[in-house]
């Protein structure tokens, strides 16, 4: 069981750089002067959950809930 408790803790440490490097990547939420002027209803502002930034936030999404699931196992201590 030791050796399966390394490995989670690899894949952990993996997914802690890696939401690390997309939190970083992604925009602020008022980025852009669009947010000022109103402009943010626009063709990219109406589709961005199919743009890059869209991706990167889902992307997001499923390693923070991956992220939470690994801490409670990982705190368990039946490993």
């Amino acid at each position: 069981m030791g050796a399966f408790r390394i490995v989670l803790q690899v894949i952990f440490i993996l997914i802690c750089i890696a939401l690390t490097v997309l939190v970083l990547m992604q925009e602020g939420k008022s980025a852009g002067l669009g947010a000022i002027s109103g402009a943010a209803e626009t063709y990219w502002g109406k589709n961005k959950g199919r743009s890059m930034e869209g991706k990167l936030v889902k992307i997001t999404k499923y390693l923070a809930i991956g992220f939470m699931v690994l801490t409670v196992i990982l705190n368990l201590n039946v490993f």
